[in-house]
């Protein structure tokens, strides 16, 4: 995929649904003592996060992709309403979300503000904007849909349960070392959460490698810097599917060798 992207702490933007900043999760943010050193302290929102007490619920989701643009947006479009009945029961106040289908010749990205040729899935606001193009459009297999959809549905899991917020929180003065690791924790943690999200829609996956190994729109310009390693990939991936718990996604407490 062509890669697209701007300074190192931008793709937050499109990654994280923020909720609206009320006296109550500002205060939330506004935490003090985060030591960046392994593995993450003094930040219960992103350690000891609710999330990772909840159950998701199990959906039987009847996903079918043909390879035209209406059967497409159908495809995507009930795996959005999907995702919405799996973790509405794991979020406290869950607020639903809505999929919007971006327009054919509208190229683009809200996240970087530049165009992009490829079919892609971001979060703009509070929504997540889907862009099909023949690449997704055409394909017989469903896997790059899906893999994409669920990827930037875990960034609604993050920003709607405040670990995004206090993600954005660390993005201080730390070292740049530091700060990668930071962000590889978030980004293995979206991981791990789309292996929950698989394994609550009811999808049989018996290679994560394919998945571990594919990148967003935009990753491709962070050259792996924030992905982590393709080993820690398939390990947070892995430990999503198999166990179907947010609990098995605490990379904040995960050792530094598992966040590389």
């Amino acid at each position: 995929m062509t890669g697209v992207g701007d300074a190192p702490k931008t793709p937050m933007i499109h990654i994280v649904i923020l909720r609206p900043l009320s006296g109550a999760v500002v205060g939330m943010l506004l935490f003090s003592g985060v030591a960046y050193a392994d593995p993450v302290t003094g930040a219960p929102e992103l350690t000891r996060n609710e999330i990772y007490k909840a159950k998701v619920a199990s959906v039987g989701c009847k996903l079918a992709k043909g390879t035209s643009a209406s059967s497409t947006k159908k495809y995507v479009t009930s795996l959005v309403g999907c995702l919405n009945k799996a973790w509405k029961p794991a979020i406290k106040d869950f607020q639903q979300v809505k999929v919007t289908i971006k327009e054919s010749d509208d190229r683009r990205s809200c996240s970087t503000g530049l165009d992009v040729d490829v079919s892609f899935s971001e979060i703009c606001e509070t929504e997540v904007h889907v862009r099909l193009a023949k690449d997704w459009i055409k394909a017989k297999s469903d896997a790059e849909v899906f893999t994409s959809i669920a990827k930037t549905w875990s960034g609604v899991v993050t920003g709607q349960t405040g670990i995004g917020q206090a993600w954005v929180a660390m993005q201080n003065d730390a070292s740049d070392a530091e700060m990668n690791q930071q962000n590889r924790r978030y980004y293995l943690q979206l991981d791990c959460f789309m292996g929950v999200s698989a394994k609550a829609l009811g999808r049989v996956v018996k290679d994560w490698k394919p998945t571990a190994k594919s990148k967003l729109f935009w990753e491709d310009f962070l050259k792996n810097k924030y992905s982590g390693k393709t080993a820690n990939r398939l390990y947070w991936l892995e430990q999503g599917y198999k166990t179907g718990k947010p609990a098995a996604c605490n990379t904040w407490k995960a050792s530094e060798s598992k966040v590389a």
